[in-house]
């Protein structure tokens, strides 16, 4: 049971990496790879607020998905809108992406240096609650708890609300979304908003469960976000949830009583199995856009 906590507690920082992933995909067919860029940058972001700044972390966090929103338009400007009309759109936002990203790494690394980053040691309690032979810290339940919460709020935002219909109907067909007289380059910009948002939020938990940043974060986790959101359904919010448990108990558990060696054989086997077995995943129910 102790190893199922763990793996729950890192699965929901994958998950919530994937989020941003699966939006973006479900929204607008774009995979943005540099998202892991804003990853890292979120971890950064986020010890420079509490540790220069001296702001407590509860502050930080909203502050550091504000930031990552602001470079999710930054990249939708950069690295999608300028050829959004051209036919290899898809492949060339692609390639355009992991340039923008590797950008951003480059700044990183001039703005903090290439050193391994960490937060104070005060930043967060450390409380741990025993239930029987299993122990669970505080950070574990907070990071569940962000997202979950993070999760639900995407959901309702999605399903419930008026910028949700646009996004659906964005996703539907935009040509006849902007006929109707949405604004589809608002919603697009938007999307990117909440997708880089959601990853900035992942990169500084994940920083704060393993107290330290490094540069090259963002690519350990990239390929496990991919495949989260392939085991979970691309395109489904539900899944990027369940994937990101799925992927993170398979890793703890391989670790526990295989060996660490095993984990990204089992982690990507299972993905493997799932292409073959349920091609479009746990979730995905969700049909190819027809252009």
């Amino acid at each position: 049971m102790q190893q199922v906590v763990n793996g729950i507690s890192i699965g929901a920082i994958y998950a919530l990496f994937a989020l941003g992933f699966t939006l973006v995909f479900s929204v607008l067919d774009r995979l943005n790879l540099a998202h892991a860029a804003v990853y890292a940058a979120g971890a950064y972001i986020g010890i420079e607020l509490v540790g220069d700044a001296g702001l407590p972390i509860w502050a930080g966090i909203p502050l550091v998905f504000v930031a990552g929103g602001v470079l999710g338009v930054v990249i939708e400007r950069i690295a999608f809108a300028p050829i959004k009309s051209r036919p290899d759109a898809h492949f060339g936002g692609l390639i355009a992406s992991i340039a923008v990203g590797a950008m951003m790494i480059a700044l990183l690394q001039q703005r903090y240096g290439p050193q391994t980053k960490r937060f104070p040691p005060d930043t967060f309690p450390n409380h741990r609650y025993e239930i029987g032979s299993v122990a669970v810290s505080l950070l574990q339940l907070v990071i569940i708890g962000v997202s979950l919460l993070l999760t639900l709020a995407l959901w309702w935002l999605v399903n419930r609300t008026g910028l949700g219909r646009a996004m659906r109907a964005v996703a539907e067909d935009p040509h006849a979304a902007r006929i109707v007289g949405i604004h589809v380059d608002v919603i697009t910009a938007t999307t990117f908003a909440l997708s880089s948002g959601l990853g900035a939020v992942a990169g500084v938990l994940f920083a704060l469960d393993v107290n330290s940043a490094l540069l090259d974060m963002g690519y350990n986790i990239e390929l496990k976000g991919l495949a989260v959101i392939i085991v979970g359904g691309m395109g489904s919010i539900p899944g990027a949830l369940l994937g990101g448990m799925i992927v993170g108990l398979a890793e703890v558990l391989t670790i526990a009583h295989i060996g660490s060696t095993w984990r990204d054989v089992v982690t990507f086997g299972l993905l493997v199995g799932i292409l073959v077995l349920r091609p479009q995943g746990l979730f995905g129910t969700r049909r190819a856009r027809q252009v």
